[in-house]
């Protein structure tokens, strides 16, 4: 569909005038040479004629690009009407200080001077006054008649309403979040305030889930407008989570043509521009979503043999990164759905990889406690990497959970073992902190997450505790109970003080401060 650009000429011309921006309005018609060619109501315009109520028909005339000779009766209809009404200051200045009367003067001199004799005339002949010896009610209507072919009527504030309906359609497609902040020239929604970093200790609100349904695993998208979950019965929700209720201003969700998977899903990832979604389950399958309508853009059936651990999408938003029980580590073509590279070397089960933000290198971490570091183009291993506690010297055995990108270094990472304590290693596979509680606390971490600006590093334990840790000092701030059942993740959002916990049973909580 083409979009005529004089129609959004007028659209701002009806703007201007609405507004009394009647300056703006003649320069835009000058330097355009279009017309707004429009009233309110095209009706109201008749009758005004009609009754001979001359200075509102000259307000609603006075943008509206009727044709010259058109104007000329009707502006000398007005002059003859005011002569015969002895008001001739008004007819007089009608007729010689109007941009209408002065056409008429160049192209016929002889109507003009008619004029300027009736008007400069002591005695008026009402009989003979008008053309075609007509009455002066029957000229009226023939002029309103003549005017009505050139005017259409728009409702009022059209480019308002536009924009409106617009904005409207964008949340039903999920292009923005209801009630969202937008930049309405950039078609985005605007940046989230940055917060200043509070922990989040206050239940806000619970998801619900049917009896015997569980969420698996739960992202927040990089731009705060999405909270997705994926369930047991392979369902991938989005959700809003002020409310805790199902978004039903995304259109396939309030028709009930919900995303899902074949079995029980088990990953999800957003790309970095929030657009695609990467879910996976239990049986290898991934397929990637267009969050926005719903609709799937690739499937890939046969990614792995065995249930897929975790997604990551490439810093380009071109390939996606998938880790599985299989041992395997697999990057995925967005555009072909074939896979691309395969890295192996691990000895069970691989729980997480991600991407070095330039791409030069894969991080992976696995269920026999190993850190592999890998070249991404050779598929190389290039180095393996054990957790050495920086005050035991003891290398540790326990299983990778989860490495995230260090929330203010490119060039490191931090790792989640299961132990009570968590590391901060770098792209050469040195750990250089660690942080967390002390050995002889029988506690264990299964997930890390940073807030927004990185100044607080939250673990979650298996003892359904949230342990909240100052990143700079290392210190424990506090701590608190999230779950009366088993805990299974922790995610953060992007840019606000909220945090969600998956657990083992019908709810996901959200917390804030």
């Amino acid at each position: 569909m083409n979009i005529e650009s004089t129609d959004v000429i007028r659209l701002i011309q009806q703007f201007l005038k609405e507004n009394n921006l009647h300056q703006t309005l003649e320069a835009l018609q000058n330097e355009t040479s279009v017309s707004l060619n429009s009233v309110d109501n095209v009706e109201e315009l008749k009758n005004s004629i009609v009754k001979g109520q001359w200075d509102d028909v000259l307000e609603k005339v006075s943008s509206s690009g009727i044709a010259p000779s058109k104007l000329i009766d009707l502006y000398e209809q007005i002059v003859l009407e005011l002569a015969e009404s002895k008001e001739t200051v008004l007819a007089r200045a009608l007729l010689r200080q109007t941009e209408t009367m002065n056409i008429l003067k160049d192209c016929n001199q002889k109507r003009f001077i008619r004029l300027e004799k009736v008007v400069s005339s002591s005695i008026i002949d009402s009989q003979s006054l008008y053309p075609k010896n007509q009455s002066k009610e029957k000229r009226r209507k023939e002029i309103s008649e003549a005017l009505e072919k050139d005017i259409v009527s728009a409702s009022p504030s059209r480019l308002l309403t536009l924009l409106n309906q617009a904005v409207k359609w964008q949340q039903q497609q999920g292009i923005i979040a209801p009630g969202a902040p937008i930049d309405l020239f950039m078609g985005t929604s605007l940046a989230a305030k940055e917060e200043e970093d509070q922990i989040p200790i206050q239940l806000h609100t619970s998801i619900k889930f049917p009896k015997k349904q569980t969420a698996k695993t739960a992202v927040f998208s990089p731009d705060g407008q999405y909270f997705v979950t994926g369930s047991a019965d392979g369902f991938v929700e989005v959700w809003n989570y002020m409310t805790g209720k199902l978004r039903k201003d995304l259109k396939y969700q309030a028709e009930d043509n919900l995303m899902m998977m074949e079995s029980s899903v088990i990953a999800l990832a957003f790309s970095s521009d929030s657009n695609k979604l990467a879910s996976a389950d239990q049986q290898g399958k991934i397929k990637i979503w267009r969050v926005g309508n719903g609709s799937c853009i690739k499937r890939i059936a046969s990614a792995h043999s065995q249930g897929i651990t975790s997604l990551c999408f490439s810093p380009d938003n071109a390939q996606v990164i998938s880790t599985s029980f299989d041992g395997t580590i697999r990057i995925h073509g967005l555009k072909s759905g074939k896979m691309l590279k395969e890295y192996r070397g691990h000895t069970t089960y691989v729980n997480t990889a991600i991407f070095k933000p330039d791409m030069t290198q894969i991080i992976s971490g696995s269920s026999d406690g190993s850190i592999k570091i890998w070249d991404y183009k050779t598929t190389n291993c290039l180095k393996t990497v054990h957790i050495n506690d920086l005050k035991t010297k003891i290398a540790s055995q326990d299983s990778i959970n989860s490495i995230i990108l260090h929330p203010t270094s490119k060039d490191s990472v931090i790792v989640c073992n299961r132990s009570q304590r968590f590391y901060v290693l770098t792209f050469d596979g040195k750990v250089v902190r660690d942080i967390g509680l002390s050995h002889d606390v029988e506690v264990t971490f299964i997930n890390v997450v940073p807030s927004q600006n990185g100044k607080y590093i939250y673990a979650l334990a298996e003892n359904s505790v949230l342990y909240a840790f100052d990143f700079e000092s290392g210190d424990l701030v506090t701590q608190f109970k999230v779950s009366e059942s088993e805990v299974t993740g922790l995610v953060h959002h992007p840019s606000s003080n909220i945090i969600a916990t998956t657990q083992n049973d019908r709810y996901v909580h959200i917390w804030r401060p």
